[in-house]
């Protein structure tokens, strides 16, 4: 009996042993789990305790400008002096593009392949006395372009198989040096709007369909590309160009209008505007450096959002000084749905 009586109270304590509690610094799930805190019931602003913002890593949407033509100037629409309406440009969309909706993701639409570099780019841009003389023969000065024509092995090429190759356009532009705002606007052409300080001219927002030519057409990663006679041009501001403000804040100037008026990164440095923030051309009036002086002026503003750089002509629109080739409406390249069992459509 002594012995029966020791054995049970043996199994008692172990029992007692095994039922304890583990004391309240053991972490039972192991060396590498995380340990998420369950927030107390209190009344502490929630502000003091941020949670992850989903919006940090979903992509941006930006509105489509397709069809956002005007008679007359309109914010957020282009005053454009062609609507003719072709079914050329890029033949399909993606994951990027959501027209149900009306707005697209730039971060996730392709681009073209490649880096070539263009040894042989030449801009001058000169001021004497009133005026300021723009020459180029639009390549690009300081960086590269895609590969054109779009190869086959690119996965731009079944988006948008542009079939032009980029050659020097010589161009010639005299601006004045110090425009002024004329007393009515002027619609944008379909060809050339403005020349950029790399020598590559801007072209009005649309593509030959009436579309919004950035979201719909696959350009290379300086956001370039070539038209049917080579002419390489940007539809909106590069991103192989410089768009950080001065040290004091004032925006980047990144190009000219045909009007004379300068065309100026949306990067402030206290924010970034949009087209809410501008009029009914794409521009504004505040403090930039124009050559080399501060000056409180009107100037254009290129956005991330439609109408990326300009609506219409706040100042007098020059003609060029030499011969340009023609252009389509939104001067976009060469392009259409694919034939049965062949390439695109090309435009000579």
């Amino acid at each position: 009996m002594p012995h029966m009586r020791w054995m049970v109270f043996v199994c008692l304590m172990g029992l007692l042993v095994n039922c304890t509690p583990p004391p309240p610094s053991a972490d039972m799930r192991g060396a590498s789990a995380t340990v998420v805190p369950t927030p107390a019931a209190s009344n502490q602003n929630p502000a003091a305790t941020p949670a992850a913002d989903a919006t940090t890593t979903a992509p941006q949407a930006l509105p489509l400008g397709d069809g956002k033509f005007s008679q007359t100037s309109q914010q957020g629409y282009i005053y454009a002096c062609s609507t003719r309406i072709s079914n050329e440009g890029a033949f399909a969309s993606g994951a990027w593009l959501d027209e149900t909706n009306k707005v697209w993701y730039p971060d996730l639409k392709p681009s073209v392949d490649g880096q070539v570099w263009w040894d042989a780019a030449s801009v001058t841009i000169d001021v004497a006395g009133a005026t300021r003389t723009i020459s180029s023969n639009a390549l690009p000065k300081n960086h590269p372009t895609g590969i054109f024509p779009v190869q086959n092995s690119d996965d731009a090429y079944q988006y948008d198989r542009n079939p032009n190759t980029i050659s020097a356009q010589q161009i010639l532009y005299q601006l004045p040096q110090m425009p002024q705002l004329s007393n009515a606007v002027s619609c944008l052409p379909p060809g050339i709007i403005g020349v950029a300080l790399t020598g590559v001219p801007f072209y009005n927002g649309f593509d030959e369909g009436g579309r919004d030519a950035v979201a719909h057409e696959i350009q290379d990663d300086c956001d370039g590309h070539p038209q049917q006679q080579g002419q390489y041009h940007y539809h909106s501001v590069s991103a192989c160009v410089d768009t950080k403000p001065d040290d004091a804040g004032h925006p980047a100037l990144i190009g000219y209008a045909l009007d004379g008026f300068g065309i100026y990164a949306a990067n402030t440095g206290t924010g970034t505007l949009t087209t809410a923030d501008l009029d009914e051309c794409h521009g504004t009036v505040s403090e930039v450096v124009w050559d080399g002086a501060v000056v409180n002026m009107y100037h254009y503003v290129a956005t991330a959002d439609f109408p990326y750089t300009m609506g219409c002509f706040r100042g007098t629109p020059v003609q060029s000084n030499a011969t340009m080739p023609a252009d389509g409406a939104g001067g976009p390249p060469a392009g259409g749905p694919p034939a049965p069992g062949g390439p695109p459509p090309r435009r000579p």
